[in-house]
């Protein structure tokens, strides 16, 4: 299973067995009552095991429940009194089932898979799995791009058929509400454009190879970020002339490095270099025009310029897709005109 469990403890001393179990399930941290629920994690599933009487203990779930709102999410709260008020308690605080804090640590984790199969559609776990595997991918390579280490595309390759079943079983609009929940805005674009790049290579009925291609291109297009500056990178707001112009330098790092590990695919190495190019001649890095902007490079640019208007920041309100679309739209002579309306019904 894709995602991960969040054991939630006040007594960490005594937590080792019953995270070892959950493990078994999929990736487990522990986190205490501090835990603040704001980073935008995709979570499997929580077990709680607090006693529940506690302030922090019930401030804690109360937080979770705030940020998860709305959302399948299986938490199995562990009681320590099995009392009537105890179970109205836990449920008040968000516990989708109840169990006696003495059982076996394997009843705990059986009892969260069946509630994962009972209570999550098969679409949304399908998205949950996708996107954590093609975070994994992504972190692997940002990790290793920054680190000045050889890219393997191997790692990258493990996350492209689990984004395309994602948007295929549980629909683009899940895909788009779970990623953007993901705080970091390197790690949210790049899904983003990952999403919608399946999204179009499946309207346009691409071949499955072609629609791997396509995905693999755009989940590693801005690579070259992991070069830039972080107080660039992550600046809340416009950026000033000579930030922008270390900004743009991200599309020829992310080929270069692309290319220095030798594993990547010329139409990936494309799309990276000239994901930013204008069919009127005003992109970036190579001024490209006409014909010599790739088809690939066209798709593609109209996904990256869609997701970067209706990403959610702090900072920022992200622009309603009718909005976005306007703007695409209003680029005839940048962008290709035919591709912009075939993307506007592959979001229909």
């Amino acid at each position: 299973m894709g995602g991960t469990i969040v054991l939630v403890t006040d007594r960490p001393d005594r937590s080792a067995a019953l995270a070892a179990a959950l493990r078994e399930v999929g990736p487990c941290e522990v986190v205490g009552t501090e835990e603040s629920w704001t980073s935008g994690g995709f979570l499997l599933g929580v077990v709680s095991d607090l006693t529940l009487t506690r302030p922090e203990a019930a401030g804690c779930l109360r937080r979770l429940e705030r940020r998860y709102r709305g959302q399948a999410l299986p938490v199995i709260g562990l009681l320590r009194r099995a009392s009537t008020e105890s179970l109205r308690l836990a449920k008040t605080l968000g516990a989708t089932v109840c169990l006696p804090a003495y059982v076996p640590p394997e009843t705990v984790a059986t009892a969260l898979v069946n509630q994962i199969e009972n209570t999550v559609p098969v679409g949304e776990r399908a998205v949950v799995h996708g996107v954590a595997r093609a975070g994994e991918a992504l972190a692997s390579l940002l990790d290793e791009a920054r680190a000045g280490s050889q890219i393997r595309m191997e790692t990258v390759e493990a996350g492209l058929a689990p984004i395309l079943t994602a948007v295929q079983e549980g629909g683009l609009a899940r895909w788009l509400d779970t990623v953007w929940s993901h705080d970091d805005a390197t790690y949210q674009h790049c899904l983003l454009v990952a999403g919608l790049a399946a999204q179009f290579a499946l309207h346009l009925r691409f071949r499955w190879d072609d629609q791997q291609r396509f995905v693999r291109a755009a989940l590693v297009h801005d690579v070259g970020k992991a070069r830039i500056p972080l107080p660039i990178l992550n600046k809340p707001g416009r950026l000033d002339p000579d930030e922008t112009a270390v900004m743009r330098t991200h599309a020829a790092l992310g080929y270069e490095i692309l290319r220095a590990g030798g594993e990547c695919d010329a139409f990936t190495l494309d799309v990276v270099r000239h994901h930013h190019e204008m069919i009127d001649g005003s992109g970036y890095p190579d001024g490209l025009s006409g014909d010599a902007v790739s088809d690939p490079v066209r798709l593609l640019t109209i996904c990256d310029i869609y997701a970067a208007l209706t990403e959610r920041r702090a900072y920022k309100t992200p622009m309603r897709m009718a909005d976005a679309m306007a703007v695409l739209q209003g680029m005839d002579g940048k962008l290709e005109a035919g591709l912009v309306q075939s993307f506007g019904r592959a979001l229909a």
